[in-house]
């Protein structure tokens, strides 16, 4: 049934004072607290009680994307006559095509048609409907990024040492570049915590959302007329089939992370299957929209007047996350990227 979601919106929209803002991560990484949200009750755990949450025959997918450092102080070249040679910060944001990047500029207007990042040049050769430019670099930049670049950590979180987020801001599973932001949700997972729920027989499957820069962006009109950034997703054969399977004999699948959702939701059909293979997405679920696939969420407190609280919206019920959200802004819950986390239970068929 079609709902008004700038009214859910709206109805959901709650004041967060800036010290709840997660500026660390919990050390260890599971040691963060865990709000389990079930159809009947709200509970209060550590992450690292996940394996008494969860059964043998489980399957748990993660995303397996890793962060590029992908944000570079670039320099304008000095003409013959002296002038030019200003920096400007560059986010790159995806490869488009070989050697082609869409990136954001900053300042964009004054940036000019040639930049350098390092020893290596740019020409700007097109900009996109939302103001990112088009990079054109004379050779591979990615393997060069490690050495220029700084990971773009998101807006909210006070800057430090690169060299300490490098490891810090991702997951301890973290594969396949692409990213220019974490799944947040697995940054709670250490190699520990994914060892006991092997031994508990809990079935590990991975897919990779590389996620863009669009999950910091906020829905400032209406809903209707947000506009999603596209985001590629791949989804191994080996997952879609363990997640089939799981369906058909009625056992559960345990999304890590909303946007381990989008990929899923993205390639299902009417019936919860999935799709192998890849693809691109700009899929924004609010509520009313039917979620197929998982049966659990786990992800973190997210923005107000964000997409994200949408999806677990639409996920959990409205009125289960205006209460979840009560209870976290009541309890001294963390927020955002490096905060703490939720373990949601999907809100019944109607």
């Amino acid at each position: 049934m079609p709902m008004d979601a700038d009214a859910v919106l709206a109805r959901l929209a709650f004041e967060l004072p800036p010290e709840r803002i997660a500026q660390r991560g919990a050390e260890p990484r599971d040691a963060s607290r865990l709000m389990v949200v079930g159809r009947d009750r709200i509970s209060h755990r550590i992450f690292r009680d996940l394996p008494e949450l969860l059964r043998a025959g489980d399957v748990l997918v993660f995303n397996e994307s890793r962060v590029i450092p992908a944000r570079v102080m670039a320099r304008k070249p000095v003409t013959p006559e002296g002038l030019g040679g200003g920096q400007v910060e560059v986010l790159l944001l995806r490869e488009e095509e070989p050697n082609v990047w869409s990136a954001y500029l900053k300042p964009a207007r004054r940036a000019g048609k040639e930049l350098w990042l390092g020893e290596h040049r740019a020409e700007v050769v097109g900009i996109l409907p939302d103001g990112a430019r088009l990079l054109r670099f004379e050779q591979d930049i990615k393997p060069h990024l490690d050495e220029i670049g700084r990971l773009p950590l998101p807006p909210y979180i006070a800057a430090g040492d690169d060299e300490t987020w490098r490891e810090r801001y991702q997951t301890v599973y973290a594969r396949e570049p692409g990213s220019v932001a974490a799944p947040t949700a697995g940054l709670h997972f250490t190699p520990e915590l994914l060892a006991r729920l092997d031994a508990l027989g809990v079935e590990r499957h991975a897919l990779i959302l590389h996620v863009g820069a669009g999950t910091f962006r906020p829905i400032t009109g209406s809903v209707a007329e947000h506009v999603m950034h596209a985001e590629r997703y791949a989804i191994p054969p080996a997952t879609a089939g363990a997640i089939n399977r799981a369906k058909a004999e009625g056992r559960r699948v345990i999304a890590v992370g909303t946007t381990t959702v989008r990929a899923l939701e993205s390639s299902a059909n009417e019936d919860g299957t999935v799709n192998p293979g890849e693809g691109e997405t700009r899929i924004f679920i609010t509520p009313g929209m039917p979620v197929r696939v998982p049966d659990l969420l786990i992800t973190n407190l997210h923005l107000p007047g964000s997409t994200l609280l949408l999806l677990v919206a639409a996920f959990a019920g409205e009125d289960r996350i205006r209460a979840a959200y009560d209870a976290a802004l009541a309890g001294d819950y963390r927020f955002y990227s490096l905060g703490d986390a939720m373990l949601l239970e999907r809100e019944r068929e109607p």
